[in-house]
């Protein structure tokens, strides 16, 4: 009797599994490369802080220098995109400051974009004839609601908007946008 174990020369992987396992590993890796900027594309890009702010843009999606509408007269309104792309109004106060409040340009009752009246002092719709006061606080319907507030800050050369946080000073209440 023979008591020696045979050896096997066969190697544990065949030929053909070696060439499998290349030829996954190189689709693999071509697929990781030409998917992952279409990934990066698709996904949106946070911008601003935690908190929800964002910098001020212009119409073009351009950051707008705080310095250039600080140097505009008071009583100014400056129109910039805002949060969501929101067109905001910003207002420029006596000693170039910036009103800590700005005011959403989307009428309450359809949604209509508006222009500020100087003449008239007053927001005005000119869809169904709405008209706001300075503050954004509805003065003659069909709107029956104020205009959406948001948060303006300048720190350094930038013009910060977050979305409103407390009562709304206009009404003593909770915003009806939050």
């Amino acid at each position: 009797m023979d008591n020696t174990l045979p050896i096997d020369n066969s190697p544990s992987m065949s030929r053909r599994q070696l060439l499998n396992f290349l030829t996954g590993a190189a689709v693999a890796t071509t697929a990781g490369v030409v998917l992952y900027p279409a990934a990066k594309y698709v996904t949106p890009v946070k911008e601003g802080a935690d908190d929800g702010s964002i910098i001020a843009k212009d119409k073009l999606g351009n950051p707008i220098p705080a310095s250039q509408i600080l140097a505009e007269p008071p009583g100014t309104r400056a129109l910039i995109a805002g949060l969501a792309g929101e067109p905001t109004y910003l207002t420029l106060l006596e000693g170039g400051n910036l009103d800590s409040r700005g005011i959403v340009n989307n009428c309450t009752h359809l949604g209509c974009t508006f222009p500020w009246n100087g003449n008239d002092g007053q927001f005005q719709c000119p869809c169904h004839g709405s008209r706001f006061a300075p503050d954004g606080s509805v003065e003659r319907g069909p709107a029956n609601r104020p205009l959406k507030l948001v948060q303006v800050a300048v720190l350094g050369d930038r013009i910060w908007i977050s979305p409103w946080q407390g009562v709304d000073p206009r009404t003593g209440e909770t915003p009806w946008w939050t």
